[in-house]
């Protein structure tokens, strides 16, 4: 007899659901954390490498700051949750930021693009999206190992944000930075 609460690993589309899910999950600090850390550096004018270092300190740190929340909230000790979040998230969230950045940086003139132009905006959702898209197998094998994410779902505490609002999201800003990209350097 099975127990009522399995923590094995998925398998199958129900593996490939749960990768999205949580590249989904990923995105949505990675994300916050590009937009903020771009829109910083690029305000402030900082150097190509001081703003890159900025957006993946704060990915890195909304990312995580998004696992543990609701393992907080659930009453589990810091001490308990750290670990948790840097099994869960670090290798999804360095795959996102290394995809990521990579992607901005070789869109021509992307990087020196004022917060106010397409290019800006248009060639940070695109590589948000491409991002999401290379990370989603990284989940997928660290979930059948019962790694990555897989670490937060044996705690029994679900949380973060919705995953269909997300992915909409994600699709809208793969299309609209294709679009402007298209636009832009066609």
């Amino acid at each position: 007899m099975q127990a009522a609460h399995d923590h094995s690993p998925p398998d199958g589309r129900a593996l490939t659901a749960t990768a999205i899910s949580a590249t989904l999950h990923c995105l949505t600090g990675c994300a916050i954390g590009e937009i903020g850390g771009m829109a910083i550096g690029t305000a402030f004018g900082f150097s190509n490498l001081a703003t890159v270092v900025l957006v993946t300190v704060l990915a890195f740190g909304f990312g995580y700051g998004l696992t543990s929340l609701p393992l907080l909230r659930a009453g589990l000790a810091l001490g308990a949750v750290i670990p948790i979040a840097l099994a869960a998230d670090t290798l999804s969230i360095a795959t996102m930021e290394l995809i990521d950045n990579l992607v901005v940086i070789a869109v021509p003139g992307a990087m020196d693009a004022g917060l106010g132009t397409l290019l800006f905006w248009g060639s940070l959702s695109f590589a948000l999206a491409i991002a999401a898209a290379v990370t989603v197998p990284v989940n997928r094998h660290l979930i059948a190992r019962g790694k990555g994410h897989a670490v937060v779902h044996t705690t029994g505490v679900h949380g973060g944000p919705a995953t269909a609002p997300v992915a909409a999201a994600t699709g809208a800003a793969f299309l609209f930075g294709t679009a402007v990209l298209v636009a832009q350097l066609g």
